[in-house]
């Protein structure tokens, strides 16, 4: 009986990344700022994306997909944490910390998929160019897309649904500035081990099988670079990579690199100051390495600018 009180709580607390009153302000405005860098960033690529009939290919396509989930991945956790710090409150419900942890889910294995599906776009624009129009048609292009939702928000119901099945003890204090569901587990008072097996699965299956494909594709686009005759071929055919490789690089060394600092440092305070790296400061990033190293998309930024300003 004692058990079932367990499962009837109404709240967590996150502690956020400090609990040092005098920082917070300055949390607060470093955290604001990058949320409204990220949205607007990715708010003008999308826009770019669709304005532009020069960027109506399948490549900008998941980019401007990539562009969505980012501000949405983004804004399942900071304006929470804005909100705790402005209200001197730690408090999330129950519901809103199941809700947090779902879409969170959602999101961070959909930027896993489209990066794989961009990966892939790159492979057969490179290596099958005269084919690339008839492969990537507008109707496998949207089924592509439409797969990585379907995927990622099955994969989310069911991490969701193992949560659910946990009874929680009276310790409710949450070492995150979200409800991440590594620390959300450990509370629990019942056994977790089916939970980590499910976990732990469907992070080498829907993590590793996208990597996978991303470093099968661009083994096959290196081969396919050197092999070229001519350096001009060459200079353009890495060009159209760079940005995506280093967001692929990004997104995964700070994803990996959060899960080794944790299991190193075993300590939750340093894995949440970690987990700023590729929740925080890589959606915000994305944006300007592609514009950067993109002239069409630079191209469509200026002119979208240049009207906006006029």
């Amino acid at each position: 009986m004692e058990t079932e009180n367990y499962t009837k709580i109404s709240q967590f607390f996150l502690l956020g990344l400090s609990r040092e009153p005098e920082l917070q302000p300055l949390i607060f405005g470093l955290f604001l700022s990058m949320y409204l860098v990220t949205v607007l960033g990715n708010l003008l690529i999308i826009l770019a994306t669709i304005t532009d009939p020069h960027l109506h290919t399948p490549m900008y396509f998941f980019l401007s997909n990539l562009s969505l989930v980012d501000i949405c991945f983004i804004s399942t956790t900071v304006p929470k944490m804005l909100q705790n710090i402005q209200t001197k409150s730690q408090a999330i419900s129950y519901e809103g910390c199941i809700t947090q942890m779902h879409f969170f889910i959602i999101f961070a294995i959909l930027d896993n998929f489209l990066l794989a599906v961009m990966a892939y776009d790159r492979f057969v624009a490179i290596c099958h160019p005269l084919h690339y129009t008839v492969i990537m048609n507008p109707q496998l292009c949207g089924l592509l897309v439409l797969g990585c939702w379907i995927m990622s928000a099955l994969n989310s119901i069911l991490q969701s649904f193992m949560v659910l099945r946990l009874s929680f003890c009276m310790v409710l204090e949450i070492p995150h500035f979200f409800c991440e569901i590594n620390q959300v587990a450990r509370l629990a008072c019942s056994d977790t081990l089916l939970n980590d097996i499910v976990l732990y699965t469907a992070i080498g299956v829907l993590g590793g099988g996208p990597l996978t494909g991303i470093l099968y594709s661009y083994t096959k686009i290196v081969s396919s670079i050197c092999g070229m005759a001519s350096a001009q071929g060459k200079s353009k055919a890495f060009s159209t990579c760079a940005s995506h490789l280093s967001v692929v690089s990004l997104f995964y060394c700070t994803g990996i690199g959060v899960y080794l600092s944790s299991a190193a440092s075993r300590s939750s305070h340093a894995s949440a100051i970690a987990s700023v790296m590729y929740t925080v400061v890589t959606p915000m990033l994305n944006p300007f390495i592609y514009s950067l190293r993109n002239k069409d998309l630079k191209r469509a930024l200026k002119r979208i600018l240049g009207a906006a300003s006029a």
